[in-house]
């Protein structure tokens, strides 16, 4: 076998390697987007229901509500 052939072998192996060792990254990636989309929804949810919050959103639908047309 020539030097040639045993590298382009040695090379397809190599990322062979490769890419069976990154097949476990997706589930902990999706794992930590889940974890960071769950903390985001809990703050957004504390925000909008705070009363300063609740009390704007009221008078913005009260208004839209009140247009005469």
């Amino acid at each position: 076998m020539s030097k040639a052939v045993r590298v382009r072998v040695w090379a397809r192996a190599w990322l062979r390697g490769l890419v069976r060792r990154d097949a476990g990254m997706v589930t902990s990636e999706y794992a930590v987007g889940i974890i960071a989309a769950v903390a985001f929804a809990a703050v957004l949810y504390k925000v909008l229901t705070s009363g300063q919050v609740t009390e704007q959103l009221q008078g913005i639908v009260e208004r839209a509500l009140n247009v005469q047309m």
